[in-house]
């Protein structure tokens, strides 16, 4: 039915039925007449698209009429608009429903009203009372919009005098109708009712005790001398005030006397604890992890007004705060996004380098795209404000917290001597020291009571060093990949004796590349004091200007690899990642076959979460696959250096609802399939996510024109999928899941062929086995470490770590603690991050004292058939 079918129509009426006056009023709702036939012609224009009136001729029309006609049309618009509402009303009382022709009719009114109360018309008080009672008889949201035209009217009025007290009680009445409501859009326009209404009196801050921090910070308040307490006021007024998504640069000029005023330690001294306590959950809330709109509001302006200072405090208190805000609600998304995105454009803003080790932390932390893409756009600014290289902003920026050379920091509290000790990748150990140079190992009773201050300081650059140095290494990890290179001075001052990256750096293996005339690029690694070869011997001067690049096995050969393999055991050095055991993985006969694709880690199935972190952790792309009628691509990777996007396809596995998926409909396993490459602008492949197999992007990349490196790391990442994410590392599938229908999955993964990971793993434990205590109790035997107990003889499966036990071949679930030798102490590994292998040798010490097992479930299972 369109606007000619709403009512009955007669020359005295318009297309919305409305009673045409006689005399000078009908020409103007003749030309609002005009407006709603065109509007009605045009099914492509909407509510929500109001600048789409500018393709209508009578609208363009109105633009050029004076200024006292476009204010006679609005209030034509006005009358038009309460009249279909009316009749609306009506129809929707004999129907239960609004016709869809009054929906379109008050499509043509209401945002042509709005686009008018933007414009600086001649109206009346008497035209506002009447723009004012349009507002009140509209529902919430489009009362909302509609005040925020009149409220224009009025604060242009109230320039010139005071407010009638009829326009006064349509506001008050205005205000009461759209208080209950939290969005920031009514608050917007709540905050001007407000300042209209109550003229002369301080507008407050909307901030009470409903979440942890605004509760501290209440506290805070009151506790404060009066001085403080209003400059903090009016700080916290103009910061809840701005609602763009950067601050603009009156709110940045107005911000600066009020921070100035209160100072740069004030500031910091406050924020870092309310910030803090907002990752702290609301007590007794339904959504305990939500922020109220005004509280939201009010964080996002603190966090813009930490961007114009340098502060080590401040820039730390930035990036905690901005995972906490990026933290995922289920069934919602990120928890406040707009103050996460804050916090990014406040450390971008921050002089100095704090607050790009902070970016650069998050950078590598951070998963939520929009939130990575807010973090790329931060770092970039600052790099073009330091005048300086992106890569070179990332790390110049990586911060020292302290520490004086590499890995150690020393400094003297009160008469005590504190040493930070970096130990691992993820550990640090303070150690304390009495004047008279013995250890203790506690700080004294001295340093606790007054020195607390410093104390705190120590322990907090102890638990940053543990949350950036993880950060560190998966960044350095991902360095082959990005083809980067350094000049030898630079790379020596950013990594080889950077206090806190050195500790990484000085655990790699790195190649020193030839400079003029050409000559061989050489791999040495940091020992004793200076560079060496795999041999243990001094590479000798390195000239400045040589080109330094991350060492990778597939760019050496085999015999140089077992000789860096063999020089890391010998001086028990733990790489943070694999490198000198990394995987390989070449292109097998079966891929030349296939030419453009591979299946050599497909009919997997896999758990779908943890394959969704696993793909986040290592820079991949993946949707959440759901039982529904809708496309989506496969994960993918891209890799800008190379000009190439990785494809890894995937798909929903199982096809019951609540057995298959959670109570959202999510699926819980995939089925892998291909793995393929793209150039990065070309379209990706897509499938749909209840099944049906994928529509293949076109031209796809041959394998054998992607790169070897590229084709390694692609696949090696992979492997890494299937092989943590697969439900042959569940023991409860054992079984093969719902109705045993995944079994042949389950043992193919849990016992069977060895991946290239298992393979390094197992070379890996042939050189650490003949090391051990238990030695003589263990052998290989093709895919299994078989360890010999008292009780039964073991095989530990090299690839899933799954335990068959002689003679029966009976499977033994056993999860043991973490990989430790005889008396507890931990084991040397050469590499950090194969869970795995530390799950082998921990199963393997078990068993081979399997006389000293007193755990009744294990027990059990070692009784024979």
């Amino acid at each position: 039915m369109g606007l000619k079918d709403l009512f009955r129509r007669s020359p005295e009426t318009g297309p919305d039925g409305f009673p045409l006056p006689r005399g000078e009023g009908r020409a103007v709702h003749d030309r609002v007449s005009k407006l709603l036939e065109e509007y009605a012609a045009n099914p492509h224009l909407s509510y929500v698209a109001s600048r789409d009136l500018g393709q209508l001729s009578s609208w363009e029309a109105l633009g050029a009429a004076p200024r006292e006609d476009q204010r006679a049309f609005a209030i034509a618009l006005v009358e038009r608009g309460r009249w279909i509402r009316a009749r609306g009303a009506r129809a929707r009382a004999r129907d239960s429903e609004m016709p869809s022709s009054v929906a379109k009719a008050i499509g043509g009114v209401e945002p042509a009203l709005e686009l008018l109360l933007r414009r600086t018309l001649p109206f009346t008080w008497e035209d506002v009372e009447s723009l004012a009672d349009d507002a009140l008889d509209r529902s919430p949201w489009s009362a909302m919009r509609a005040w925020a035209g009149v409220l224009r009217v009025v604060e242009s009025r109230a320039a010139a005098g005071p407010i009638p007290d009829p326009v006064r009680e349509r506001l008050a009445r205005g205000r009461k109708a759209l208080a209950p409501h939290e969005h920031r859009e009514f608050r917007a326009v709540l905050a001007r009712m407000d300042a209209l209404l109550e003229e002369g009196r301080k507008p407050a801050v909307d901030l009470t005790a409903a979440e942890p921090w605004s509760e501290r910070a209440l506290s805070d308040l009151a506790a404060m001398e009066p001085g403080l307490r209003d400059r903090w006021a009016a700080l916290l007024l103009h910061a809840s005030g701005s609602s763009p998504s950067q601050p603009p640069a009156r709110w940045l000029k107005g911000l600066a006397p009020l921070v100035a005023a209160l100072g740069v330690d004030e500031l910091a001294h406050r924020l870092v604890r309310w910030f803090e306590l907002v990752a702290s959950p609301a007590p007794d809330d339904a959504q305990p992890w939500s922020l109220r709109p005004s509280h939201e509001d009010l964080l996002r302006g603190l966090a813009w007004a930490c961007g114009a200072h340098e502060s080590k405090p401040l820039a730390r208190a930035l990036g905690r705060l901005a995972m906490t805000s990026w933290r995922k609600l289920p069934g919602r998304g990120p928890r406040a996004q707009r103050i996460g995105n804050a916090c990014v454009w406040a450390l971008g803003a921050m002089p100095g380098t704090e607050g790009v080790g902070q970016l650069a932390l998050l950078k590598v932390k951070v998963r939520f795209r929009p939130a990575l893409a807010a973090i790329e756009k931060a770092l970039t600014v600052t790099a073009r404000r330091l005048d300086m290289g992106r890569e070179d902003v990332e790390e110049l920026g990586v911060p020292t917290y302290g520490l004086t050379e590499v890995g150690v920091r020393r400094q003297v509290i009160g008469e005590t001597r504190a040493e930070l000790h970096v130990t691992g990748t993820s550990s640090t150990e303070i150690r304390w020291l009495r004047s008279d140079g013995k250890p203790q190992k506690t700080p004294p009773a001295a340093v606790r009571e007054a020195h607390a201050e410093e104390l705190a300081e120590l322990k907090e650059a102890a638990k940053d060093v543990q949350r950036m140095l993880p950060a560190q290494r998966d960044r350095i990890d991902r360095l082959a990949l990005a083809r980067k290179s350094w000049p030898f001075t630079a790379w020596r001052e950013r990594y080889l004796d950077h206090p806190l990256v050195g500790t990484l750096a000085r655990r790699l293996i790195w190649t020193f590349g030839p400079t003029d005339p050409p000559g061989k690029s050489r791999s040495g690694a940091y020992g004793e004091g200076r560079l060496v070869d795999a041999e243990g011997r001094a590479l000798g001067a390195i000239p400045e200007d040589a080109r330094v690049e991350l060492w990778h096995p597939l760019t050496a050969g085999s015999d140089e690899v077992r000789r860096w393999r063999a020089w890391l055991v010998a001086h028990e050095v733990c790489q943070p990642f694999k490198q000198a055991h990394r995987e390989i993985y070449p292109l097998t006969p079966a891929e030349r076959a296939t030419r453009i694709y591979s299946n050599r880690f497909a009919a997997h199935i896999v758990k779908q979460h943890q394959f969704h972190a696993l793909c986040q952790a290592r820079g991949w792309r993946h949707a959440l696959r759901l039982m529904v009628d809708q496309d989506a691509g496969p994960a993918t990777l891209d890799l800008p250096a190379w000009g190439l996007r990785a494809e890894f396809w995937v798909e929903g596995a199982g096809t019951e609802y609540r057995e298959d998926t959670n109570e959202t409909g999510t699926y819980l396993r995939l089925s892998t399939d291909q793995v393929r490459f793209h150039r990065l602008e070309s379209t990706p492949s897509t499938a749909n996510m209840h099944g049906g197999g994928y529509r293949a992007a076109p031209d796809p990349v041959p394998l054998e024109e992607v790169p070897a490196l590229v084709f390694s790391e692609v696949m090696r990442d992979v492997d890494l999928f299937v092989g943590v994410a697969s439900i042959g590392n569940d023991p409860t599938w054992s079984d093969g899941g719902p109705g045993g229908r995944a079994i042949d999955a389950w043992e193919r993964f849990a016992f069977g062929e060895l991946a290239e990971s298992a393979l390094t793993r197992k070379q890996a434990l042939e050189t650490l086995v003949p090391r051990l205590a238990i030695r003589d109790r263990c052998s290989f035997v093709d895919r299994f470490l078989v360890v010999r107990g008292d009780r039964r003889t073991y095989k530990i499966h090299l690839g899933s770590g799954n335990i068959r036990m002689e003679p029966d071949d009976a499977y033994l679930c056993i999860v043991p603690d973490g990989a430790t030798g005889q008396g507890g102490d931990p084991l040397y590994l050469p590499f950090e991050g194969d869970r795995t292998l530390a799950l082998v040798l921990s199963k393997a010490f078990l068993l081979a004292n399997d006389a000293k097992i007193r755990d009744a479930t294990i027990l059990a299972q070692l009784k024979p058939r």
